[in-house]
């Protein structure tokens, strides 16, 4: 990628942004590491990817203490070294630790492990067996103390949300991180309608089809190859273009190559028309009813 290019990608997502309930903007793209920093072997490779996505704009990056047991934050540590007030940094709680000091040790650690002392949004990875009212006070108990910014869910279907926000508190979410893309569109029936009446944007994982079965088809559909062509990009560019289409969605695609990265980071530069996105809409129709919450 040469200088004009980040140049125009990074103007694009300085327009591209999505706005959290407290009114905090952060830019549509972000980087997922999902199965990063397992292998020694591609260490320097993966740290290299998130730096090219940090100079590109993509700020935010999302890890968990579950991606290889804290391997992935301590990866991260690494490639933001120097840089921490440029990225907004996401991380996300087991759950069987999500209450009590189990909860107040496990923030603690992957502030350790990441090596800084707050996080812009820590997320509740999937519901557990720990009450829900205790993992509200808890984080808010966190974000009192200055270790977290804001707090969110993931996985979180619509019934899981309508007792969250039902709590005291439960109106502090900031997010629901769930698997959305072009061929998972479930959430469209319902979950995301709730959301948005919240005020509560998505964060679409695996946007890219990363964790399942449908890559293939997704990326090699008759429809998706020819928008592609149209355009001049990858079929990759198209459906992240897709998915972050409507403005409060944030895409959060794994990419452990500069390449990659680069590549996720042009799909900030299209704009698809009514025309284009109603033939993605018959290729990989809306939900007509409820669907289980698609889970990788």
């Amino acid at each position: 990628m040469n200088a004009t290019e980040k140049t125009l990608i990074l103007a694009a997502l300085k327009q591209k942004t999505v706005t959290f309930p407290d009114q905090t903007h952060v830019r549509a793209l972000g980087q997922g590491t999902w199965r990063m920093g397992e292998e020694s072997e591609k260490h320097e490779a993966e740290i290299e990817a998130l730096r090219v996505g940090l100079d590109s704009g993509m700020e935010l990056i999302d890890t968990a203490e579950m991606y290889g047991e804290g391997a992935s934050e301590e990866l991260i540590r690494d490639a933001i070294a120097g840089r921490r007030e440029e990225v907004f940094l996401v991380s996300k709680v087991y759950p069987h630790h999500a209450g009590g000091e189990a909860l107040k040790q496990a923030c603690s650690n992957t502030l350790e492990r990441l090596g800084t002392d707050y996080l812009d949004l820590y997320l509740l990875h999937w519901r557990g067996d720990i009450p829900l009212k205790e993992t509200v006070e808890g984080l808010e108990a966190l974000k009192q103390e200055g270790k977290i910014r804001r707090w969110g869910v993931s996985n979180f279907d619509v019934s899981d949300m309508k007792e969250l926000l039902a709590l005291p508190g439960g109106d502090q979410c900031a997010v629901n991180q769930v698997l959305y893309h072009l061929g998972s569109r479930g959430i469209e029936y319902e979950l995301l309608p709730l959301l948005r009446e919240h005020g509560i944007p998505v964060m679409a994982y695996c946007p890219l089809a990363e964790g399942g079965s449908l890559r293939d088809q997704l990326l090699n559909h008759p429809t998706v190859e020819e928008l592609a062509e149209t355009h001049g990009v990858e079929p990759a560019q198209i459906l992240l273009a897709w998915a972050i289409r409507e403005g409060d969605v944030i895409a959060i695609p794994k990419a452990g190559q500069a390449h990659h990265v680069e590549a996720n980071g042009r799909a900030a530069l299209l704009n698809l028309t009514e025309e284009e996105l109603a033939a993605l809409d018959q290729a990989f129709p809306a939900p007509t009813k409820k669907e289980p919450l698609d889970i990788v």
